[in-house]
This record gives structure tokens, sequence and C-alpha cells, in this order.
């Protein structure tokens, strides 16, 4: 064996070590960077610096994906296997590399140099399909040369930015990432002033007034968030901003953060500075590593121009943020499994109450939103909560952003005001169904969703007219197919996502998601056995009903939603008898 050179890791070593378990992540990333994966020799040097038990390091490692404890190949490929990428061509791209490429992961031989895995939804939908390369993006897959994705040759691509507004994302699809420079050219950052002029309970009444709800699918209203932070007996407050977007068929804020990311920077200070906190996190998920690197590029810019640390621009307040990197754990994107993230331990979801205004991270009062909530602050400053509620709908004020991928000519990100149509959405911002090809049923909400149907094309995209019409508008996900898609193909893949990212700390979902990919997984294949749709929707309602947080309480919502609307897709009269099997 090749003795492991712990020189290598002391220098991160000595910044984290004064940290404790809260660096844990980041000394691991540290290190797999350095080694390729984590071996034990490092993980209990790390342990010892932070002063971390060994177990809990190798539970931290093993809990999240992306952190490998046996060697693998010089260059890892990751292929998104999930349903947008799916439908354009992922699984051939992903047989092609795997017979190009027989090394499979932690079975690696001498003279490897490429493994291949696959992922689930990396974020890159409008891209489909997708993959990382070394954590690079890589667009368009199928459409590249096995010579040229293994040495490198691929360029950073560009989403499709558009809609009927440009308020939140005026500085996106533009191609070039908006500088400390440009954004304030923009204005930017003029709304961080404005605020520090006023008192904070001022700025929690404006975002109250604007009647702002969060954006990352729980609707919250976001003014009642801050106001109890705010009114908190605690000196010690935090601000979150999460941007741990797993939701299969997102990537909202990978574009935002690509482009702007200073407006998340300025929407983040301002929340810090109307709840009375002096630190803020932004908690960016694991695949994004080059959205993760420009993240960290805008905040030292910031830093250097005073817009961050002791008395920002000039006033008295101090506020600092720091940037975490998760490590590819869809679960981490619920709240308190995201603090415990950040915290050092393994992204398992707290039992609530207490609430994280009350008892969040670290145990203090916190507010955490997500990316496009934080953006839309400095625009209610800007326009004032009057103007901004001139935009969308007096239940659903506002800008909106809308992922919509798979069966679309013009698959991206578009901006509108709230109560647009769906039809509006998909034909006259998106261009409509590819050529050829008719509307079958769109993904609301992305896994965790609901189907629309043709008789939902004129359903305005508002809260409660998509409540109304039992759809969720969830963080703004749309995944549209055509007649020629298979849907249980679709909810195998879904089931699958689930039964993946399951936690595990609460029976319902860790034991519910796995029984529920067996089913679909006989379904697709014709192995049905007889009361196999009444153990769906058993196993569906269980879920929803007694799950600990918002994974298992939605894994089945979507097999719900297609066996109400094609309720044929379960029906199998010949179903294999199972004489002494359970489901």
């Amino acid at each position: 064996m090749t003795e492991i050179d712990l020189t290598l890791i002391q220098p991160a070593l000595v910044e984290l070590g004064p940290q404790g378990q809260t660096a844990l992540l980041p000394a691991l990333h540290a290190a797999q960077n350095v080694y390729g994966y984590i071996p034990e020799e490092v993980a209990s040097a790390i342990g010892s610096a932070l002063k971390v038990p060994l177990a809990d390091v190798f539970g931290v490692i093993d809990f999240y994906a992306m952190f490998y404890r046996e060697p693998v190949a010089k260059t890892v490929i990751h292929v998104c296997g999930d349903p947008a990428c799916a439908m354009a061509g992922a699984d051939s791209v992903m047989k092609v590399m795997t017979q190009k490429v027989e090394h499979q992961r932690g079975t690696p031989r001498a003279g490897d140099t490429i493994t291949v895995e696959r992922s689930p939804c990396l974020g890159l939908c409008d891209y489909a399909p997708a993959l990382l390369i070394q954590g690079q993006p890589v667009s368009r897959a199928d459409t590249r040369s096995w010579k040229d994705l293994v040495a490198g040759k691929v360029h950073r691509p560009f989403s499709i930015v558009g809609g009927d507004l440009h308020l939140l994302t005026g500085n996106c699809g533009k191609g070039q990432i908006t500088n400390i420079t440009k954004y304030e050219e923009s204005g930017g950052y003029s709304m961080l002033r404005k605020a520090l002029a006023q008192p904070p309970s001022a700025i929690v009444d404006e975002v109250k007034a604007a009647g702002l709800v969060g954006r990352g699918g729980a609707a919250f209203p976001t003014g009642a968030k801050w106001e109890a932070v705010a009114a908190s007996n605690s000196p010690i407050r935090y601000v979150v901003c999460n941007a741990d977007e797993a939701e299969p068929g997102t990537f909202k804020d990978r574009v935002v953060i690509e482009d702007d990311p200073h407006r998340v920077i300025e929407g983040l200070a301002i929340c810090g500075y109307a709840v009375g906190a002096h630190q803020g996190y932004i908690y960016i998920r694991g695949e994004y590593t080059l959205q993760y690197w420009i993240l960290n590029a805008a905040v030292d810019e910031a830093r250097q121009a005073g817009v961050l640390g002791k008395n920002i621009l000039g006033s008295d307040f101090d506020f600092d943020i720091e940037i975490r990197r998760g490590a590819g754990a869809y679960i981490c994107g619920e709240e308190t499994a995201l603090f415990e993230s950040i915290e050092g331990k393994r992204g398992f979801p707290r039992v609530k109450p207490p609430f994280p205004t009350t008892f969040g991270l670290f145990g203090k009062p916190t507010v955490i939103n997500n990316v496009e909530t934080l953006i839309n602050i400095p625009l209610i400053l800007q326009l004032g909560s009057a103007g901004y509620r001139q935009f969308g709908t007096e239940k659903s004020p506002g800008p909106k952003l809308f992922c919509i991928s798979g069966d679309v000519v013009h698959p991206g990100l578009y901006e509108v005001p709230f109560g647009v149509t769906f039809r509006h959405l998909l034909y006259d911002l998106a261009g409509g169904m590819r050529p050829g090809s008719q509307f079958q049923a769109a993904l609301f909400g992305g896994a965790a969703g609901a189907f629309a149907v043709e008789q939902n094309l004129d359903v305005r995209l508002t809260f409660e007219d998509l409540r109304a019409a039992g759809l969720p508008l969830g963080s703004g996900v749309i995944t549209v197919f055509d007649q020629s898609r298979d849907l249980l193909d679709i909810l195998l893949r879904l089931g699958h996502f689930f039964a993946d990212e399951s936690c595990g700390k609460c029976y319902p979902c860790q034991l519910g998601t796995q029984r529920q990919y067996e089913i679909l997984q006989r379904l697709a294949d014709g192995r049905a056995l007889p009361g196999d749709k009444e153990r769906l929707l058993d196993i569906g309602w269980t879920m929803t009903d007694a799950s600990l947080c918002g994974l298992g309480q939605t894994a089945a919502s979507a097999v719900l939603s297609a066996m109400r609307l094609w309720p044929e897709l379960f029906e199998f009269p010949n179903a294999v008898s199972s004489i002494g099997e359970q489901a």
C-alpha cells in the first residue's frame, strides 16, 4: 500500500482546526481534493484536529454520496439519470461510457484513469443529457465525442433565460458572470445602502407588506419568519441561504449564482441587518462546484469593497458570509438537515417543534430562505411594497422564476408575474413541444410533485389557482412529457430517486420509499403481483401521513397523482401469482 503523506493536508487542518466540528465537511472536501479520496489515516487526522470522534467522521463520510473512502480513478464522470436527462438520451451516454471504461467505483485497478457513475439530478436539466467531469458541467453530452469529454475539451454552457419580466434575472443569461463593478453599475448594493439608513424593523415591515412568501416550496410568509427572529432575546442569530437545490428539474438557483452572485449576497446581507444577525451562511449543493467558486470569488469581492465585514458600507453594522458546500445529499435541502450539515453532522432532519426561528443553526434563532426568496428582497426595497404588488395577484404577489425542461423547444429559466397561464409559459415562452410531438403531461414541483394534463394548460400559475387544481407550485419546476414517453418509466426513476435519497431516520420513509420503488419496478417489468395497486396506495398515504420531514411526506406525490389520472397504468388483470411473497 502507498504511504499517505499527511503533510499535504496539514495546512487545511491548521486553518480549519480551531472551528471544531462545524468545519468537518470543509475538511473532508479539502482532503478529497488532495488525495482523490479520504484515506483512514487522513480521516483520523481530521478527527484529531477538529476534536471529532473517528466514528462520527466516518459516519459523515458514508452519509454523503460525494465522499469516497476508497481510491477512485483520477477522472470522475457523473452521468445524470433523472427524467429530463433520461429523455434526452442519458442512458445511451451511460452505456457508451461504461463500455469504454470497465472500471467500477470501489474496485480500482492499476492504470485506471476514469470512473463513471450514474448520479441523481445534477441541476443541469436544461442541458440534457448532462454530465459532470471533475465537477465541471457538460451540456448535450450525446453530441460530444468520448475523446473530447475525457480530454476536458468542453466549455461552460449558458442557460436560456427569458420571460415576460427581467426584474430578478436582469443580469442573467448574458454569457458572463456579473462582477461587483458591473453589479454596482446596474444599481447593485444601493438597496443595501438604503436598508442600512433605516431601522431594521422598517425592512421587516416592508417585506411583510409586500406579501413575499418563500420560493423554495413551503410558501411560508417571509416577513413573519424575519419578524420572529428579530424579536428574539438571543444576542446571537443567524441567516442562511439555502442553495441546495437538488429537486429533479430545478436549476434556477444555479443560473442566478452563475450569472449574478452579488444579488444573492445583497439579499442575504439585508436579511442579516433586518433581523440583527451578524453571520450569514450560503449552503450550496456539492454538485455545484463551479458555482461554489463563483460565489467564493463574489464574497471576496464584497469583502474588499466593504460590503461585508466590519462596519459594512460605512455603517455601524458588522456582517459576514461563509459559504458551505454540501456533498451529495438531497435531504440537506430540508432546512433542519441543512443546519445539521453546516454543524458538521450527517444531514438528518430534526423533529419540529422547536422551529428554526427559535432553535435553528447552532441552537440559535435562524432565518433560512432560498436563493429566489432572497433576490426578491432588493427588488421589494427598490419598488416599495405597493410597487412590488403591481406584479402578480393579490394572493400571489411579485415575479416568479420557472424552470421548464423536457420535451420543449427551449428548455430554460423563465421569469413571469404570478398569474400567467401554463399555456403561455409552455407555448409562448418555451417554444411549445418539440417538432412532431404532442403534449401528454407535465410534472409540476419536481420529483415531489404532481402531474398536469391538457385540461390544466389554462390554469393560472399562482399558489391559489394551482392549489385549486390539485397541483403544487413547489419551487417552480415543470418537466414536460410528450405522448411518446412511458410514464411508468418516469415514475420508476422518481421512485429510485427517493429510495436512494431517503436519509433513513424515520421508518415510514426509509421502508416506504424502498417498497414503493420495488413495486414500481415490478409494474414496469410486467411482473405485477396481485394487490400491488393497493399496496402502492397504502404505502403512499402512510409515507405522506407519518414521515418526519418533507422528503417522505411527498415521496409518493407523483405516484398518487398518476394513479388518479391514469388508473389503467396500474391495472394488471394477469398479475403473477405471489403465494408466500409479500411486497
